[in-house]
């Protein structure tokens, strides 16, 4: 059994423990923030036999698109502010497989 953990964009949140939902994965949500952009994420959070953890993947990635959007220097923390918005590339998901060494659902 693996455990599988995704943070994905919170506007990409819905669309993607919809779809794992509707796969058959159970799926826990949490509300997260980003370090760099301090930006809204989800972390889902779903267990799921070994065999199954490449279609886990496969619904995450096709759910969580990267986008590009315009920033002010002075929302990424650093200590210049810049007026002009920078571009940068937000969305898409990292994930992280662990084992799970035991379960109970109790």
């Amino acid at each position: 059994m693996k455990m599988v953990f995704a943070i994905v964009n919170k506007d990409d949140s819905g669309v993607v423990s919809e779809a794992l939902t509707q796969e058959g994965f159970f799926v826990t949500k949490i509300a997260t923030k980003g370090g760099f952009l301090s930006a809204g994420n989800t972390t889902l959070i779903t267990g799921t036999d070994d065999d199954k953890v490449d279609q886990v993947i496969q619904i995450i990635e096709e759910h969580s698109k990267s986008r590009k959007e315009l920033v002010s220097i002075g929302s990424i923390g650093t200590a210049t502010y810049s007026p002009f918005p920078v571009e940068v590339t937000v969305g898409g998901a990292t994930i992280f497989v662990l084992p799970v060494e035991r379960f109970e659902k109790v």
